[in-house]
């Protein structure tokens, strides 16, 4: 294990961590904003006509200073015009953020496709295609009259910015015929990744530079972020965020374990030109939840690196989780902020998600602003897991356990317990969970009020050690989905008031906020809401046909402000979230009517196996459904292992639940959040019958090996 000193270096020398930190979220009541001390630096971009990039500004502040859509005005918002890009199409999610420079808007889709739209009446002025390998979509950058796009088959493009011509093209990672990665080749040692990996998260242009990061497709690619000369697309830096041999943070990596460490930086970073550096947040290592491979601290896992914009070199870097196995991985676009902190003037950035707290650090430095306590927590031996963890001074925005007053109640029979609780074999529930805390969806600081905004997800992860056919029930069966909107003032590091939600607002729900003193944000139900900055409390809704996982932006066309944004839904956390290709404008007058109003997505985690219908479960069996009957063997670990996991049937009917006499252990199936019935333990051989009079649907597990979940429908 990596001693304590050593994990977070400030120029190169070893932090020292000081002050105290508090251990949960304080929920206070709305409160009036503050007045903002301090302007913002002018060098790190400002919106208005435009918002030419992802998140507004180099800063990703997320922030407009248009104000003609405001609380008096709100009443005569409408749809100023609506495009389906792909023709109404509903196969694929959509992830990619718009931008706007003189009035047209860029935005690309799921199926490769980028659009140049008019800004003003929706009417597609280009459309270029980029292959036909589907991958997620983030944002496009604009500079030197360039398009700048990533593509599913790991291609950089730049296309000219008023005809979509293909100005030139960049293969970044390229598969070799063993399946090995020749992107992943360290130059300096010649040691490679093995494994393949995809570009992700929005581009983000500079002076002169473009910065392209990716994420893992298979499992273990070694993480890395790309800087490229926008006008010809050569590499202009690669820095890798699992270091090689002889190279800084090398040793906190077991053996060679450090070419499959994963780390990927899979969205966007923010940029300082006057202090010449990125800022880049890298993933959780790899394998996510097996640390028994891979001792150490795994830098830069789990860390914001403050790297040269120009040479990659690294100046400063903070890991917010040591050796992680949780996959809290707390990738993020971070945000700049000037903010006086103790009545000194300190140039911060923003950096933290999931474990729903931030770090806020000098970004000069990477001294953390409001102290950092490495504290003790739960250890496993086998696991590897560190011995402490850092806590920033300040608040959580959310509770750092499960609450059984709320969606992250946890599901029955699980081992569960809060933030870094280890795991090994055996399922254990933690809160926030790998969904949840703020996840990835991009913050907004509104210097109106001086608070940062953040969506986040209420959801449990249940963890297990994928080792020996293990599996990781990474959002257990059965358990509620929920979340909300927290606003945090960055000069205490504090909650100023939390709101929880019906939604999880965490994986792309972007929020927006203006000088017209509302911001808007929208959820997986699609509907785009606009809200007081100060409390949160909605002005006014929009259904925009598909799940909102981007941000709104906006923007300005002849004195007139449009919002807009694209609709087209998410994988995650909920699965059936609803798809499209819904691209939205709206301004003051506008007469287009709202989409019709999709089904929303379920809010607890469905089983989604086909019902069967019949009277009788097999505990321990995973259903063949190719014969329709019980599999042969028993099964400890599938969370299917139900036979059949999804059975309907009329009210009034009696189920037997059998433990078949060829299995070799005990089983016992609780219906959990309804109570409808408990089977008690049976052992092999023993059966347990029950009559279903009320219709409803009952989610049940076993009490032995809980991740196998199954459910009742009764009609």
């Amino acid at each position: 294990m990596v001693p304590v000193e050593r994990r977070n270096f400030l120029l190169g020398a070893a932090a020292t961590l000081t002050a105290t930190a508090t251990d949960s979220a304080t929920i206070s009541e709305p409160a009036q904003a503050q007045e903002p001390l301090e302007r913002q630096p002018a060098s790190l971009g400002v919106t208005g006509k435009d918002f030419p990039k992802v998140c507004g500004n180099l800063a990703n502040t997320n922030y407009s200073p248009l104000n003609q859509i405001n609380a008096r005005t709100l009443r005569r918002l409408g749809g100023a015009w609506h495009v389906n890009l792909e023709g109404g199409s509903t196969s694929a999610a959509q992830q990619s953020t718009c931008v706007v420079e003189n009035g047209v808007l860029y935005v690309q889709t799921t199926q490769q496709n980028v659009f140049a739209v008019d800004g003003r009446t929706g009417a597609v002025r280009w459309k270029t295609n980029l292959g036909a390998k589907q991958t997620n979509m983030r944002g496009v950058a604009l500079g030197e009259g360039l398009v700048f796009s990533t593509s599913g088959a790991n291609i950089v493009y730049a296309l000219k910015k008023d005809t979509g011509e293909i100005a030139w093209q960049r293969q970044l990672i390229t598969e070799d015929e063993g399946g090995g990665d020749t992107g992943g080749c360290d130059p300096q040692n010649g040691q490679c990744g093995g494994l393949t990996g995809t570009l992700a998260g929005a581009v983000v242009y500079w002076d002169g530079l473009i910065y392209v990061g990716m994420q893992g497709s298979t499992g273990g690619a070694r993480g890395r972020a790309y800087a490229l000369k926008a006008a010809t697309g050569e590499v202009a830096w690669t820095f890798w965020s699992c270091p090689g041999e002889g190279q800084f943070g090398n040793d906190t990596w077991e053996g060679e374990s450090w070419k499959t460490g994963g780390a990927v930086p899979w969205i966007h970073p923010a940029v300082d030109p006057d202090l010449g550096l990125v800022y880049w947040t890298f993933g959780g290592s790899y394998p996510r939840l097996d640390g028994a491979t891979r001792g150490g601290d795994n830098l830069f896992a789990n860390s914001i690196v403050a790297i040269d914009a120009k040479t990659g070199a690294r100046r400063w870097h903070f890991q917010s989780v040591h050796h992680d196995i949780w996959d809290l991985d707390n990738v993020m676009a971070p945000v700049l902020v000037d903010v006086k902190v103790k009545g000194r003037l300190r140039k911060a950035v923003v950096y933290g998600s999931k474990v729903g707290m931030f770090y806020i650090l000098d970004r000069t430095s990477g001294e953390p602003l409001h102290g950092m306590q490495e504290r003790p927590v739960p250890r496993n031996a086998q696991q590897k897991t560190a011995a402490t963890q850092p806590f920033p001074g300040g608040k959580p925005f959310i509770t750092q356990a499960p609450e059984f007053g709320k969606a992250t109640r946890p599901v029955p029979f699980y081992a569960w317990g809060g933030l870094y609780t280890p795991h090994w074999d055996r399922a254990t529930i933690i809160f926030p969970g790998a969904g949840g805390g703020a996840d990835w969806a991009h913050l907004s600081y509104n210097p109106h009020t001086g608070w940062i905004y953040v969506g986040y997800g209420l959801i449990n992860s249940g963890f297990s050690n994928s080792r020996e056919g293990r599996v990781n029930t990474s959002r257990p069966l059965g358990e509620y989905f929920a979340g909300g909107i927290a606003a945090v003032d960055p000069r205490t590091n504090t909650p100023v008031w939390t709101l929880d939600r019906e939604w999880s607002l965490a994986h792309g729900n972007g929020i927006l906020t203006t000088a017209g003193r509302v911001m808007f944000q929208g959820g997986p139900d699609g509907v785009l809401h606009a809200m007081d900055d100060t409390d949160g409390s909605v002005l006014w809704s929009f259904q925009c046909g598909a799940g909102v996982h981007t941000s709104p932006i906006s923007y300005e066309i002849d004195g007139e402000q449009y919002v807009a944004v694209l609709a087209g839904g998410n994988g995650l956390p909920y699965p059936d979230i609803p798809r499209g290709d819904h691209l939205w404008a709206f301004k003051l007058g506008g007469k287009v009517a709202p989409a019709a109003a999709p089904t929303p997505p379920k809010q607890r985690n469905d089983i989604r196996a086909a019902a069967v219908t019949g009277s009788t479960v097999t505990l321990g069996r995973v259903w063949d459904a190719a014969n329709q009957r019980p599999g042969a063997t028993e099964n400890t670990v599938a969370q299917n292992a139900m036979s059949p996991q999804h059975l309907r049937v009329p009210k009034g009917t009696t189920v037997t639940f059998v433990n078949p006499a060829g299995n070799a252990s005990a089983h016992a199936a609780v219906s959990f959040f309804e109570y409808e019935f408990d089977t008690g333990v049976l052992m092999p051989g023993q059966s347990f019958t029950h009559t279903f009079d009320t219709p409803g649907e009952f989610f049940y597990n076993d009490a032995i090996y809980p991740q196998s979940t199954g459910k009742i429908v009764v009609f």
